[in-house]
């Protein structure tokens, strides 16, 4: 027993998964503002409805989110961030290292990168995409 459906759950979704735990359960919720009764059939009836709503407010949600990133790649975005050196740098970065003058660590410290950025860059093939491995 509750007063208030929001005190018991952040969204609406917990909210479902929760009263389905307690069903299986043999729990019935009550909800005392809001009249909502799970032990009677128009109780359970609510819970679905909302129920259906949460899902269907997911699914508008994905949509619109594939929208966006379909308009995005349209306007020629990849999305993700951006590359933390230029192509210039990468060079300078392959040709420090292949000097075999500096270590991995000085080269990261030069470019203000981490470590795993210079060898994520120097594992790459000169002139190959940045986005491919």
């Amino acid at each position: 027993m509750v007063t208030k459906l929001d005190r018991l759950g952040r969204s609406l979704e917990s909210l479902i998964e929760l009263s389905k735990e307690l069903q299986a359960r043999g729990v019935d919720l009550v909800v005392l503002d809001q009249g909502i009764d799970t032990s009677t059939a128009v109780g359970r009836m609510f819970f679905q409805i909302l129920g259906a709503i949460a899902e269907f407010e997911h699914a508008l949600m994905s949509e619109r989110t594939l929208d966006g990133l379909a308009a995005a790649r349209a306007r020629g975005r990849t999305g993700g961030q951006k590359p933390k050196l230029g192509p210039r740098q990468v060079q300078l970065a392959r040709e420090m290292y292949d000097s075999g003058d500096y270590t991995v660590q000085q080269i990261a410290d030069e470019f203000a990168v981490t470590r795993p950025t210079i060898y994520r860059h120097l594992s790459k093939v000169p002139g190959q995409p940045q986005g491919s491995a």
